[in-house]
């Protein structure tokens, strides 16, 4: 079954396309990664996902309900974490999840559940103004998961913490997904999305220019190649898909000028500068 189902979901601004005409589908438990650079339509297509914009044309259905039909329904079903930090900061970090349980009519009992999940238990009684960015990024999640929405959507959630902050916020998103929550991720970090994404869709100027796994695409469109470290210090870069590079393996080898050998393979960021001849960040 699928939590979000997307068919010629079109958003236009004054005339220009933001979002022009994608179709895609996320299943249930899965971590989708939606990437491109700034101004690609990524968060125009979370804004209407989550019913804060209405769709030009085509529509959307998340967790079951059709975003502008049943937009009542469907918001106790969803949770959002936008890439603005949108907390008190006079408030502590308990005070933050208790205010927005009371809104929500969740017992505070799931504040405390929710604050060891994400690992601010110690520190739940300090103004979240003395948070760093990283903890106020947590506390977000955590207040976006107290009615334990089947559906997250994360918007850029590590973008400007250091990246051993950046791995803790990984990890609680790795968590979500073994307990079968949908997270819907957008992220300029095609590191993040390869380790998270079960499925990742490259967006570009609000069309979808490919969709699959990972390692599918960087297959398929990637070049495989060893690293060869000779023993005068230089380094040759050999395709495993170029017979002549091959052949030349095989002649670096006899000689026994190789000193190391390290197989690589695309990255994502490569695989996206092939299909789009973009940068993520430019």
């Amino acid at each position: 079954m699928n939590a979000i189902e997307v068919e010629n979901l079109v958003r236009t601004f004054n005339g220009r396309r933001a979002v022009d005409d994608i179709t895609f589908a996320v299943a249930e438990g899965e971590v989708f990664g939606f990437l491109g650079p700034n101004g690609a339509g990524k968060t125009t297509t979370i804004r209407v996902l989550t019913g804060q914009l209405r769709p030009t044309a085509g529509s959307a259905r998340v967790a079951g309900c059709d975003v502008v039909r049943d937009l009542e329904r469907m918001k106790p079903q969803i949770g959002v974490v936008f890439e603005h930090q949108n907390v008190y900061p006079r408030m502590s970090g308990r005070g933050n999840l208790a205010f927005s349980a009371q809104l929500y009519g969740v017992d505070e009992r799931r504040v405390d559940e929710l604050l060891e999940e994400v690992g601010l238990r110690e520190r739940a009684g300090d103004r979240v103004q003395h948070y760093s960015n990283g903890m106020k990024q947590r506390l977000l999640i955590a207040r976006a998961l107290l009615h334990q929405p089947r559906v997250l959507f994360l918007d850029e959630p590590t973008r400007g913490l250091d990246p051993a902050v950046a791995r803790e916020i990984r990890q609680v998103v790795a968590g979500l997904a073994d307990r079968g929550v949908t997270v819907f991720l957008t992220t300029h970090y095609m590191e993040e999305a390869d380790q998270l994404c079960g499925r990742v869709a490259f967006l570009e100027q609000g069309r979808i220019a490919a969709l699959d796994t990972p390692e599918r695409l960087k297959r398929i469109h990637g070049q495989r190649y060893l690293s060869v470290r000779l023993n005068d210090g230089q380094t040759a870069t050999l395709s495993l898909d170029d017979p002549a590079d091959g052949q030349q393996l095989g002649e670096l080898a006899a000689s026994g000028r190789i000193v190391t050998v390290h197989s690589a393979e695309a990255t994502l960021e490569e695989v996206f500068i092939e299909l789009t001849g973009r940068r993520l960040v430019e």
